[in-house]
Formats: C-alpha cells, structure tokens, sequence
C-alpha cells in the first residue's frame, strides 16, 4: 500500500498515543536533564504533532510552524528515527532544482509493537 493512502487508514488518536509512553532520553556531550530535557521535550513534541500530517516540508517550513531553529529540527527528525523514539520513518528527498541541495522530509508514523515503550 502506498504511504500516502497508508495515512487515511490510520486513526489521528493512535498516531498521537505513542508520545506520551515514551521516556523522551535524550543524550549527549552537553546534554544537562535540567536545564535541556524540558525544551528538547517540547521541540521533539512540537514537530511531532506539525508532521504527523505526512506532509512533505522542508526545515525552514518545519522550522516557522513550530518555533524551532532548523538545526534542532533537523536534529529531532533524526531523533524521531531512533527506536527509542518512537523508530517512525523519515522521508527526504530534493526539492527543487538538484543543484541547490535542497531537502523536504516527511513523517511516517510507526503504529507498530517495535516501538520502545519505557
């Protein structure tokens, strides 16, 4: 079945479930809980809710719906790969003339049970 006919049979309510049964574990070098959890939370939610629509976008789109700057945008479509995240799909692929290296993305929900539930 194609991904886009994939998106009219899936219920908004289960596309939304998954979000809070995870324990949003966030890492890294500079990674502080109290100080990052917080805002890395609410960016990772914020582009969650904007994409799950499965609509293509590129960062500065993604970015001016949400609020958020492109660079964590990108860092959280990547996040949203991660098994611990929920493993949904992202798509990319060129946007316009090849030459300008211009990518979209779009969200594919995982409604599957390899989601990490902690």
């Amino acid at each position: 079945m194609e991904a886009s006919s994939t998106w009219k049979h899936n219920h908004k309510e289960d596309e939304m479930n998954w979000i809070g049964q995870i324990d949003m574990r966030f890492n890294g070098p500079a990674y502080e809980p109290r100080y990052d959890k917080i805002r890395l939370t609410g960016q990772i939610m914020r582009i969650y809710k904007l994409m799950c629509d499965g609509r293509w976008r590129v960062l500065s789109e993604i970015a001016a719906a949400t609020g958020d700057p492109e660079a964590s945008v990108s860092a959280q479509l990547r996040h949203l790969r991660k098994l611990r995240f929920g493993a949904h799909t992202v798509e990319r692929r060129r946007r316009g003339n090849p030459h300008e290296g211009l990518h979209e993305y779009r969200l594919l929900i995982n409604l599957g049970s390899d989601v990490e539930l902690l």
